[in-house]
């Protein structure tokens, strides 16, 4: 199982609407998250924008292609886009980089 771990900038003025926006992702987007492989997904922001993203997945690579395959990933991601800072990947889930793990606690 891989840990993955990533940073994204959400917009300082648009935090609590971020925090709103998940407070009910749509039921056909948690079915293709967990149909893809992303388990344990969890989303953390702090005041000044900076979110974390943790997940863990059999394979990061297909668990990012299945969820390109769904169309509720393209209007979710055409929904998230304007809360972030820029995005070299032009949308969230194209611009995740993960971070490296230097430790780990089984």
């Amino acid at each position: 199982m891989q840990r993955v771990c990533f940073t994204l900038q959400v917009k300082r003025d648009r935090l609590a609407e971020y925090r709103d926006s998940h407070k009910a992702v749509w039921p056909e987007m948690l079915a293709a998250l967990s149909r893809h492989g992303w388990t344990n997904y969890s989303i953390f922001l702090r005041d000044d924008g900076l979110l974390i993203g943790y997940l863990e997945t059999p394979d990061f690579a297909k668990a990012i292609a299945g969820m390109q395959s769904e169309e509720v990933n393209a209007r979710w991601q055409s929904a998230m886009v304007g809360y972030f800072e820029t995005l070299p990947g032009a949308r969230a889930d194209t611009s995740i980089v993960p971070l490296a793990e230097v430790f780990h606690l089984a």
